[in-house]
């Protein structure tokens, strides 16, 4: 039968690749190093890539949906991200490999179907680094940090910095992540502990009543609709922990580290959105926190002046943004790397150091999210369009798992989501119901990141799918499919 398959596999046309794709030293040259992470790093990376968002920006979700509306639509996000988590976690033990979710739709739905979610994965990971650094810029000035100002040295300071840390190696780059990120979850907690003392359950539904929205309540005070435009903020609580499956070529032992860490990872930020949404918005009112930058600090000051701990959580709060700035400079250039290595976006961005980190793929992502940044200075704009790429790639990631289970139902699964199908196909309703609530937010963003899409669409339908690259480990993989799917058939 492997002989059979072997033999199938030379006969399928592989796709064309240039004489470097053909070069011995190809892969030689585009060169993770791997086993440099174990559960609790991968762990940290799941934390880092969120935890700023539980320190700013969820709130404004109250300022559409009211505490009922934002408490139902994290509700809901929460179950999609974990149903998301699940499926990721069967998925990256069948292939454990830089490509994450890219690798995962290209055997379930073809080349196009894997550029489309990496492509989509690519716009999340490259604006929300750029969205997040004005907002250390704005920390850094609120704190009055060696009196620097918000602006473009603060920005390129830290791409700098950071993207230093990260040529450096992938595992001391992630051993820093994992301590900038223990220091801000600490702080959440003890923010937490301090905002319950003064917490006033009748405060949660202080938001005027819009008596013209349709089902508005005191609960809802924006109504019905309300719920569906909090989604994008709900997502803020767990906005880019799928990017996990990322450092799979990087990790000891991925296939059982990687559903450990997706697990605990998930778990934890549950746990961090429960406290900090009950505690923020409890301490001095939905109405007070809904537009506040630094609605923690807000909750615990009022209308009183600064205090301790105030302070502190004010200083955490800059490092949770550094955490999640981080943790998705690394994520952005695994996806590149993987999408260069395969042909699908010009090579040399996958070329690695002596090091093993794909410089390159961390450069010039860099250079542009600084460019962005220095650019506009609009970080909220950004995120909306990293939150737009990120629905359609959750949607195409889940729809793999669905139809790999229905179509490859014998492939070797060391791990198995709970709930199969079932669990997934959730995960495709509700990101599919995000998707669209991104419109109701900004539809200047939505239709930005479109257009971003159309452009990348074209580079791929008119040059880079008949330049890929067969030996890349995702498309092997999904060589190897068409081979027995062929085998069978005869």
């Amino acid at each position: 039968m492997a002989d059979d398959i072997e033999a199938r596999l030379t006969a399928v046309p592989a796709p064309p690749a240039s004489p470097e794709g053909a070069d011995e030293d190809y892969h030689a040259r585009r060169t993770l190093r791997r086993g440099s992470a174990g559960w609790l790093l991968l762990t940290g990376l799941g934390v880092a890539y969120v935890v700023s968002g539980d320190f700013s920006g969820w709130n404004v979700g109250l300022d559409k949906g009211g505490f009922g509306g934002l408490a139902i639509a994290t509700v809901l996000m929460g179950a999609m991200y974990a149903c998301l988590v699940f499926s990721l976690a069967e998925l990256s033990t069948i292939l454990p490999t830089a490509g994450g979710g890219y690798g995962f739709a290209r055997r379930a739905l073809g080349p196009w179907g894997g550029f489309l979610t990496g492509t989509a994965i690519l716009i999340e990971y490259i604006l929300a680094p750029a969205a997040i650094v004005i907002f250390i810029g704005d920390y850094v000035e609120s704190l009055g940090l060696f009196g620097l100002t918000s602006g473009w040295p603060v920005y390129l300071g830290c791409f700098v910095i950071f993207i230093g840390v990260h040529l450096w190696g992938v595992g001391e780059a992630l051993r820093f992540s994992l301590v900038v990120t223990a220091i801000a979850v600490a702080a959440l907690l003890i923010f937490a502990v301090g905002a319950f003392t003064e917490f006033d359950a009748d405060a949660l539904n202080d938001i005027p009543v819009d008596t013209a929205a349709f089902g508005s309540t005191s609960w809802l005070p924006l109504g019905v609709l309300g719920i569906w435009a909090a989604f994008p903020f709900g997502m803020w609580f767990f906005l880019g922990v799928e990017g996990v499956p990322l450092a799979a070529e990087e990790a000891k032992d991925p296939v059982r580290s990687m559903p450990k860490a997706l697990s605990l990872s998930m778990g934890i930020l549950a746990l961090l959105a429960l406290v900090t949404f009950f505690a923020a918005t409890g301490a001095q009112g939905a109405d007070a926190v809904k537009a506040a930058g630094n609605p923690l600090v807000v909750a615990l000051e009022g209308d009183g002046g600064p205090t301790a701990l105030s302070r502190f959580v004010n200083y955490a709060g800059l490092a949770g943004l550094v955490a999640s700035f981080f943790s998705l400079i690394y994520a952005g250039s695994r996806q590149l790397f993987a999408l260069s290595r395969a042909g699908y976006l010009p090579r040399f961005l996958s070329l690695t150091s002596r090091r093993k980190a794909p410089y390159l793929g961390l450069v010039i992502p860099g250079a542009i999210g600084f460019a962005l940044a220095a650019a506009t200075g609009d970080g909220a704009r950004m995120l909306n369009i990293a939150v737009f790429g990120a629905t359609i790639s959750y949607a195409l990631m889940a729809l793999s798992h669905i139809v790999l289970r229905r179509r490859e139902p014998g492939l070797e699964r060391p791990y198995r989501t709970p709930g199969g199908i079932l669990t997934s196909s959730a995960a495709l309703v509700l990101a599919l119901s995000a998707l669209v609530a991104t419109f109701l937010v900004d539809k200047d963003a939505a239709f930005i990141a479109l257009a971003v899409y159309a452009v990348a669409l074209a580079y791929f339908a008119f040059y880079s799918r008949h330049h890929l690259v067969a030996s890349a480990p995702e498309e092997e993989f999904a060589a190897l499919a068409e081979a027995e799917a062929e085998l069978s058939r005869d």
